[in-house]
């Protein structure tokens, strides 16, 4: 069965086609990415602005395209934090389904770290034992642990590249005391994992904090999904990127490739978020995932079709 899903959130839109098949393994069939910024202002307004849902709908509509011409048979789509946060997202969702004709669902908090497991140990093959799987999103941050068919802890973070730079990063490249009051709250979050046993388990990250950090440590110009999806990221090395762009304003780290497109100004949010949770909970290393939200939704589709 060929599927495509979308995945909707604060900084990214994503497209999955995909061909599943009847074991529920996924072979992908296209994979795009798009930043129109929907969660633009959402984290201190509460609204979508007009502008970000025209955006927002015309990739959509774009994806369709897309998927029609690989003759998926199912396409869904979702959205995460930024709809989940805003007070207009009935407004949203009306919206979407006028402009593209597609609904759209929002994702929980809960949801949206199922989906986000599932669709990451989905791409791990070589997977033993327990797995945590961190998605430093742009409004929020899923942290989700287990093995491969069960979750043992799953969180939803009020902390995401988006949210952290509108809060405290107000200067370019930021003062030592708004990283500061950012690191604080972001560490302040984190006592929300307190109870959290990462003991014995492999850190994978998925989506485009992680991924971008494994291209700039690579060295990569562009993205080269086989150097990125399975790539094991060092604390040291995660470190490194840090300090080269600590210094640096979002032209600046613009032009160090070009897979930090659409996320320059936000990416040391990220870095940082990522950083701090690797030095709060003792990871040495992170295994990269290109998979994410978008995987689970399309292995939930196949099996809401399986049981059809």
């Amino acid at each position: 069965m060929t599927i495509a899903a979308i995945d909707i959130g604060t900084n990214t839109v994503l497209l999955l086609v995909a061909r599943v098949d009847g074991q529920g393994q996924i072979e992908t069939l296209a994979y795009e990415q798009r930043t129109p910024r929907l969660g633009r202002g959402v984290d201190e307004h509460r609204n979508i602005t007009r502008a970000a849902m025209e955006a927002v709908s015309r990739v959509v509509m774009e994806y369709r395209v897309i998927a029609t011409s690989y003759k998926a048979e199912r396409i869904v789509a979702c959205a995460t934090s930024a709809v989940r946060d805003a007070k207009n997202r009935r407004q949203f969702i009306s919206y979407m389904k006028s402009k593209t004709g597609m609904d759209v669902e929002v994702l929980t908090g809960d949801e949206e770290a199922l989906m986000t497991y599932r669709g990451a140990v989905s791409g791990i093959r070589d997977l033993e034992g327990r797995a945590t799987v961190v998605d430093i999103g742009g409004g929020s941050m899923e942290v989700i642990v287990g093995d491969r068919n069960t979750i043992n802890h799953h969180v939803s973070v009020d902390t995401g590249s988006v949210r952290v730079t509108e809060r405290y990063l107000k200067t370019s490249p930021p003062e030592t005391d708004e990283v500061e009051k950012a690191l604080a709250a972001i560490q302040n979050e984190f006592h929300g994992l307190a109870d959290f046993d990462f003991t014995g388990s492999t850190l994978v990250g998925v989506a485009g904090t992680v991924t971008t950090v494994a291209a700039l440590a690579q060295g990569l110009d562009t993205f080269d999904l086989a150097k990125i999806a399975g790539y094991r990221l060092s604390k040291d090395a995660v470190g490194w990127v840090y300090r080269m762009i600590r210094t640096k304003k979002p032209d600046e780290i613009r032009k160090l490739s070009d897979v930090v497109e659409g996320r320059a100004d936000i990416l040391f949010a990220g870095v940082l978020i990522l950083q701090a949770f690797m030095e709060r909970f003792k990871f040495e290393s992170i295994v990269t995932s290109e998979r994410g939200v978008r995987y689970g939704l399309a292995l939930q589709e196949w099996e809401k079709a399986r049981r059809a």
